[in-house]
């Protein structure tokens, strides 16, 4: 069986790291490249960098602090951000990051996605879904959770594996900084109709939302404000996960 991830999250504003609550009311907690060595030291398997503001301010992500991450981070990380074309998915894999993640951009130009995965290959490209529970179903929101789209998620979850993205990383708004744990419908949901890897993102609080968020049909589970804020190490997430019987590496 294939070893369950573990993904710290470090979201990036102005060249730091940032936390929130529904993606507002944003506080430091420190330097992206300082960070991605301690959680690397600490056994993260991946690490995910998200210039959170990249889209909304018109901008890319800053190779600056990408070159930074790549030279003291040995384990693969993934970056995301005001990613659109594939001069930049080229620029930051020769920056040395592992893959980029593309949320905005591919709902504007779906074939943003097949054309990325056909030059850099489908390992190097993550679909990012930010997701929002609407009267029904969930709907995909764009630059940086502000706008609201009229796709479905699980509609536009699909076309995405099939247009080649490697992996989806799923966020759910409704939960983001919340520490209530993943919302497991719409995690169930989405993980049922794929077969590429889904990264669970948004609320975890406690180590067995961990757990849920696998259980529930996510092949990485992703993390932020329990990490950051100190009040798990990945040791001890990691330990937790292999008593509950969840193959990790250790």
């Amino acid at each position: 069986m294939l070893a369950k991830r573990l993904i710290p999250c470090l979201d990036v504003k102005d060249g730091r790291v940032v936390k929130g609550v529904q993606f507002q009311e944003l506080r430091d907690c420190g330097d992206p490249a300082e960070l991605g060595r301690h959680y690397s030291a600490e056994g993260a398997d991946e690490l995910v960098f998200l210039d959170i503001a990249a889209t909304a301010e018109g901008r890319q992500t800053m190779l600056q602090w990408v070159n930074q991450v790549a030279r003291q981070v040995f384990i693969p990380f993934t970056v995301g951000g005001g990613i659109h074309s594939l001069g930049q998915i080229g620029q930051l894999l020769g920056a040395g990051a592992d893959r980029v993640s593309i949320n905005s951009a591919a709902v504007r130009d779906p074939d943003l996605i097949s054309a990325a995965a056909r030059r850099f290959g489908n390992q190097c490209i993550v679909a990012a879904i930010d997701a929002k529970k609407g009267l029904e179903e969930w709907q995909v929101f764009v630059n940086g959770g502000r706008v609201r789209t009229d796709r479905d998620v699980l509609a536009w979850a699909s076309e995405l594996q099939e247009r080649g993205a490697g992996e989806i990383l799923l966020t759910s708004m409704d939960r983001d900084g919340t520490l209530s744990g993943y919302d497991l419908t719409l995690l169930e949901r989405v993980s049922a109709r794929l077969s590429i890897p889904v990264i669970a993102s948004g609320g975890v609080g406690k180590l067995r939302h961990l757990l849920e968020g696998l259980l529930a049909g996510a092949d990485a589970v992703l993390a932020a404000s329990i990490f950051h804020d100190g009040q798990y190490s990945l040791g001890e997430a990691k330990e937790f996960l292999h008593q509950q019987g969840v193959t990790v590496r250790l």
